[in-house]
Order: structure tokens, then sequence, then C-alpha cells
């Protein structure tokens, strides 16, 4: 049996209460701004697309080895990252993608986020004392306008027990390139988990933010780039059904 947790009403966990009250302009208003930047428009057909293939092999190199920075990084390789994350974001070949979705559907796993749990929090949980992170994956269903977000773990202190927690949730396009998103449930499996993370659940939540705003700044075949209303990057990469995997281990 599926230990479920769902949705309340009230605002009780941290990351319902963050949610961003007031609009923030797209972040594609203001890639062009950001250094290193470079307008997709004023850059020939042939040469943006060499940019953006050089810079995504960039992007895949420079997030090797640090599990896709949930752990935090150091300062150094942040501020790296973050650069090619904007001078992809301002070579962006899909306008208006909220246009487009068909352009998002699919299985996505995620290379780097923003997001990271580090010191007092990483201690309290003791993710990485006891438990190894798989893949995270995000399935996005267009035609329903769900998305469903999946991190796969072991568990050493339990003769390495394999488990996943899934978080689904639903979208609505906002504009042309933000879609709100709603929180529906989240599943923890296997059952004998929910006691060891029930008091850090909304600590897990929060790596997947499933709730608030989502600008989608960079799209192409294979790579995918988001920021939410909290300030977090989300780099992904488009999964292959022939089983490759583009996740960074530790």
């Amino acid at each position: 049996m599926r230990a479920r947790f769902l949705q309340h009403s009230s605002c009780t966990n941290s990351w319902q209460c963050n949610r961003s009250a007031t609009w923030q302009p797209s972040r594609r208003q203001v890639a062009a701004a950001a250094a290193g930047a470079t307008s997709s428009s004023t850059v020939p057909y042939a040469e943006a697309a060499r940019q953006r293939l050089a810079l995504k092999q960039q992007l895949r190199e420079a997030v090797q080895g640090i599990d896709r920075g949930i752990f935090g990084v150091q300062s150094a390789k942040r501020t790296e990252v973050g650069e090619i994350v904007e001078a992809l974001e301002g070579l962006n070949p899909l306008q208006q993608p909220t246009q487009h979705l068909d352009q998002l559907a699919g299985k996505w796993l995620l290379l780097y986020t923003t997001i990271t749990i580090t010191g007092i929090k990483k201690t309290k949980l003791g993710l990485r004392e006891f438990i190894r992170l798989g893949e995270f994956v995000q399935q996005i269903d267009t035609d329903n306008k769900l998305a469903l977000n999946v991190v796969q773990f072991s568990v050493a202190g339990l003769g390495m027990l394999s488990g996943s927690l899934t978080v689904k949730a639903s979208y609505e396009v906002a504009s042309d390139d933000r879609v709100s998103i709603k929180f529906i449930e989240s599943t923890l499996v296997p059952e004998k988990l929910q006691s060891l993370f029930q008091a850090n659940y909304d600590l897990l939540l929060s790596i997947f933010n499933p709730e608030g705003w989502l600008d989608i700044t960079y799209v192409d075949q294979d790579t995918r780039i988001g920021r939410d209303d909290k300030g977090n990057v989300f780099v992904l990469a488009r999964a292959h059904d022939h089983g490759s995997s583009d996740s960074s281990s530790s």
C-alpha cells in the first residue's frame, strides 16, 4: 500500500507559505541584459546554433560530479553554471514556449538546480549519510496539463532498500513563457519509509517546488531551462528510451 500525502487547504507547509503574491517580470524579458547573454535575434541562425551547441556542452561538463547541486556547490561553480545558463537563455530558439507545449511533452531528467539541502537542514534530514539519490525524472503530460516529478533513491541503513518520491502537479498557461503550478498530491513508496521521512516531508517536497509559477526560459530538442517564483533555476535534459542517463552522480 502506498503512503499518500494530499495537499491541505490551509498554509501548513513552508513551500506553500513562501509563494510569491506579487507579479514579477518574466526572466525572458530581462535575460538579454544578463552578463554574457547574446540575443538570438541579433545572431545569424547558423552562428546561434553553433553557440548553443558549445554552451550546452560546457553546461554538461560544468555540472558533472555535483549531484545536480542539491547538496550545494562552491560559489565559483555556482557562478560558472549560472553564467552558462544565462548565455543559453539569451539564445533561446523557441519564443513563446507556452504556445508550443508539444515541445515540452515527454520525459526529462534533472541535470542541475539551485535548490539545495545544506547546513542544519541536511544534517536533520541525513540525506547524504544514508540515502543515495538516483535519477530525478519529470514527465510532462500536455494533454492533461500535468507534471509528474519522481526522485529515485536507496536507503543504505535498510539493506539498500530502493524507493521513490512522486510529486504530481497540474499547470495552466499564465503568459507566453510562464505556467502556474498547483500541487495535487505526493506519494512515497514503499510504505515503510513513511516514518523515516515524515518529520522532514516538507523539505523533500521543496526539492520539486511544486506550487507557484515557472518561467520557461530556454527550450530546444534536448535541453530545457526554467526559473520559478522563488528564484530557483532548473536545468533538464530530455530522456531517451534507450536508457542512457544524463544525470550527474555524486
